[in-house]
């Protein structure tokens, strides 16, 4: 079974209805191959129907999350994408001066989480994590 039919499979297991819209929603989140926002899976999807509009797109990207077949990451400046499980846990580092972004190793999330764990009893969720800060190049032109 492909990863498509996985996550519809999961869905309706879950007692979600299937609609064809909601059933291309989740195949164009599942084959981005990275991260995409609602407004790419809403262009992706319109070119194969016109029956759909971004509304459902947000509903059924939420419905993932809430679901945990998919992950939300706030970029920011309002750039929010998604991603299936598949995709795997990291960080996102986003310069907050060239809007740059880039993956960090996905290890630090492990520490970072058995540490807030072992001094706050806090069991965080950190398989997708965004932190803004100042790339290596704005630094080196900032100083």
């Amino acid at each position: 079974m492909t990863h498509c039919h996985t996550l519809i499979q999961s869905l309706r297991n879950a007692g979600c209805r299937i609609t064809p819209q909601r059933e291309m929603i989740v195949e164009a989140v599942a084959h981005a191959g990275d991260h995409a926002s609602a407004e790419q899976i809403y262009a992706q999807v319109k070119e194969r129907t016109r029956a759909v509009n971004l509304a459902t797109v947000y509903r059924t990207l939420d419905l993932m999350v809430e679901k945990g077949l998919a992950w939300r990451a706030d970029l920011g400046d309002g750039c929010v994408v998604y991603a299936t499980r598949q995709h795997g846990s990291h960080i996102h580092l986003v310069c907050r001066q060239c809007g740059g972004t880039f993956l960090a190793e996905s290890g630090l999330l492990d520490r970072l989480g058995e540490q807030l764990e072992a001094e706050y009893g806090f069991h965080p969720d950190l398989q997708h994590l965004s932190m803004v800060g100042l790339c290596a190049d704005c630094r080196r032109v900032s100083a």
